[in-house]
């Protein structure tokens, strides 16, 4: 019998557009129960979407969900978000880390007050939410904690032109690789997903480049459909894993990937953290 996410409860962070925006309405096309969990709730000039939108396009895609208003920085906020998830659906079945702070500067163009972002949304946020939810996954179904964050690649030229950020991102990774041996007799899957090119998201737009840069992008929905292929999977035989979303879904017989480019027959970026070879 072919696994589905109907009636499980997912709590997303980042869930108002981009990548989280996309697991979400992958998740709702099954009749899924979503957290959106989010900063977002007023419309803002460059970034699209809000929590509430992302609510109304889940529901009207199939699922359930709720808004959730929460800085992952902060303690109560998260706790508030993971009492309304309960309260809402009765239980958690899946944490998807998503959220993420970016800023690829290099040393002495960093200012602390963007590292302190990031560390405090990258590492500090997967890690709480990861605290406030696991309580819960241990009596979900199947359940799956997936953290987009990259491979561990120790090739310094990945340090050398924004150590912050890499030290950030890969603070996710590490979170992924001691919480999948941690809870394994809990048989609560923890793995990473990353994707193997640029993805199409306000950051790339604002950050990496504007439009020219998005022409040579993938869509979300890459990353969305390998997340569903992930947490569809046994959660006791799949963990400590770090994908990459192509990969995940060559390997699932899912062979035709032109689809998934911004605009297809245009060359791809390759994302971050991944070698020439595409390998980690």
């Amino acid at each position: 019998m072919k696994s589905t996410l109907k009636d499980r409860t997912l709590f997303i962070t980042g869930a108002s557009r981009g990548i989280g925006k996309a697991i979400a309405m992958r998740a709702a096309k099954d009749g899924a129960n979503v957290a959106v969990v989010a900063k977002t709730k007023k419309p803002h000039p460059k970034l699209p979407g809000t929590v509430y939108t992302s609510v109304e396009d889940i529901e009207a895609t199939g699922g359930k969900a709720i808004p959730c208003i929460a800085d992952i920085r902060f303690e109560k906020q998260v706790r508030s978000a993971v009492n309304s998830t309960i309260e809402a659906f009765g239980g958690i079945d899946i944490l998807v880390n998503n959220a993420s702070a970016i800023s690829l500067t290099p040393t002495l163009e960093t200012p602390m007050k963007r590292f302190d972002l990031m560390f405090s949304v990258n590492v500090r946020g997967t890690f709480l939410c990861s605290k406030e939810c696991i309580p819960w996954l241990k009596k979900g179904r199947n359940p799956h904690v997936l953290n987009l964050a990259p491979p561990l690649n120790m090739d310094p030229s990945w340090f050398r032109d924004h150590l912050a950020y890499t030290m950030s991102k890969y603070g996710m990774s590490m979170c992924t690789l001691g919480m999948a041996e941690e809870y394994k007799s809990h048989e609560i899957a923890v793995n990473a997903l990353w994707p193997r090119t640029a993805i199409a998201t306000a950051a790339v737009r604002n950050l990496l480049g504007g439009e020219e840069t998005i022409q040579h992008c993938r869509k979300p929905e890459i990353v969305a459909d390998a997340a569903y292929l992930v947490l569809t999977s046994p959660s006791e035989s799949v963990s400590g894993n770090f994908f990459i979303d192509e990969d995940v879904l060559l390997n699932h017989g899912i062979t035709s990937l032109e689809r998934y480019a911004v605009e297809p027959g245009n060359d791809l970026i390759k994302d971050f953290f991944l070698q020439d070879s595409g390998e980690a």
